[in-house]
């Protein structure tokens, strides 16, 4: 059983995942086991080029992009890199989620949703009674947006990314994902305020 796992890839769902990395000192961190199922093949910005997203050097690819901030990632060991396959089911259940894939079955007591505003988030099972138009999308576009409450789709389950309703830019889709991050600190601080900043050791 996983204390949390996270579906995505791309920009929101890696800067949740540095946000759990780097708090993996505070009490209340230091034994969650938390997944990340980070399939990048999919991702948009694989085609895409970056000129506009902080701290990123401009021209920068986006399949360089996506590469390099799973080797960020990797620096933390308490987030486990799962097989990057596609989700085919997210199920709430009495202990939380379970998890399907093509080659694999997990269960989780949280679960952040990072995957894109594609329509194909609509075949995905347990999600029919969240799916909503997106509404920051291009006129004639079909996208897809999970309905939340500040980025909280029901008990244990959080969204993130354009999924989350937020405009298609990749720096915004970052910031949701570091926001659904600090959320899940105060989770598992007794719903107590907390984020975490990194200082030079």
């Amino acid at each position: 059983m996983y204390d949390l796992i996270i579906i995505g890839g791309g920009p929101s769902a890696i800067n949740c995942g540095l946000i759990l990395g780097s708090a993996h000192k505070k009490p209340y961190v230091a034994n969650k086991k938390i997944g990340i199922i980070a399939n990048q093949l999919t991702s948009d910005m694989q085609a895409g080029t970056y000129n506009n997203f902080y701290g990123v050097s401009y021209g920068t690819s986006g399949k360089d992009l996506l590469k390099s901030s799973l080797e960020q990632l990797n620096k933390f060991s308490n987030i486990e890199q799962l097989t990057p396959d596609l989700v085919s089911a997210i199920v709430k259940n009495a202990e939380g989620f379970e998890i399907k894939t093509k080659n694999d079955t997990y269960q989780a007591k949280q679960v952040v949703v990072a995957i894109g505003h594609n329509p194909k988030v609509r075949k995905i099972e347990g999600l029919e009674p969240y799916l909503a138009q997106h509404e920051k999308s291009l006129e004639g576009q079909d996208k897809v947006a999970l309905k939340n409450n500040d980025l909280k789709v029901t008990e244990g389950m959080y969204v993130a990314g354009v999924l989350s309703g937020c405009a298609s830019q990749a720096v915004i889709a970052a910031g949701t994902g570091a926001d659904v991050g600090v959320k899940i600190l105060t989770d598992w601080n007794d719903g107590v305020f907390d984020h975490h900043h990194d200082k030079p050791e």
